[in-house]
């Protein structure tokens, strides 16, 4: 933690915790002003009860209000700060149903003072002390996760391609293959024919030959 950074939730503190303890100890005088705010946030939970409303939002700004001071767990102390902040300014500083003047005037600059707070509790909330913030951390992740699926992708189309010459390479083999074949077939067709005819002529003129043979020893006889 930076000296800024504590010197900023330090000052922010000291309020919520003597207010918190005061809340805690005297209820009632805060009570009557947070009947409506108490119905309201009694439909999500909260105590409807006015008077325990009041102490247990007074117990949350004192606990978190000391995390905060100690610097223990400082973002999950401001955010707690910054939400018990809105019941206690809609509770405690409605200007808008004032009718004095002056009391209304004086209303709607103690709203304004809670609206600033606010605003630096948002700040002491997010503020990761110089690490990097989850939504940083989910930006870089993301662009690591596209940047790995546009490599698997590239990679996929390479083989892809790789296989698609192979293919080329195999079909021009194979048209090579049947150029070479071709002609040897012919030739082979053309000596098996010309056997043939050989075996054919020699087989009449041996056929002829035992012919005569045969006649010749018929007249012998």
């Amino acid at each position: 933690m930076t000296i800024t950074h504590a010197l900023a939730r330090s000052t922010m503190a000291p309020i919520f915790i003597g207010g918190g303890v005061d809340s805690v100890r005297n209820p009632e005088i805060k009570a009557k002003a947070a009947e409506s705010t108490a119905k309201r946030l009694g439909k999500y939970g909260f105590p409807s009860d006015p008077t325990r409303l009041v102490r247990f939002n007074g117990a949350v700004q004192a606990v978190a209000g000391s995390l905060l001071l100690l610097g223990r767990m400082p973002r999950l102390a401001s955010t707690a700060l910054a939400v018990s902040l809105v019941p206690t300014s809609l509770a405690g500083h409605r200007f808008w149903e004032q009718t004095d003047p002056t009391l209304k005037a004086q209303q709607r600059i103690q709203l304004m003072k809670n609206c600033a707070i606010f605003g630096g509790l948002v700040l002491a909330a997010t503020d990761t002390g110089g690490a990097p913030s989850l939504t940083w951390r989910a930006k870089r992740a993301t662009r690591r996760a596209s940047a790995s699926i546009s490599s698997l992708g590239s990679k996929a189309g390479n083989r892809l391609a790789n296989h698609a010459s192979l293919g080329d390479q195999v079909s021009s083999l194979s048209d090579r293959a049947i150029d070479v074949a071709t002609p040897l077939f012919e030739r082979a067709r053309d000596a098996a024919a010309t056997v043939g005819d050989l075996v054919s002529e020699g087989a009449s003129h041996l056929g002829g030959s035992v012919t005569a043979l045969a006649s010749s020893a018929r007249h012998l006889h």
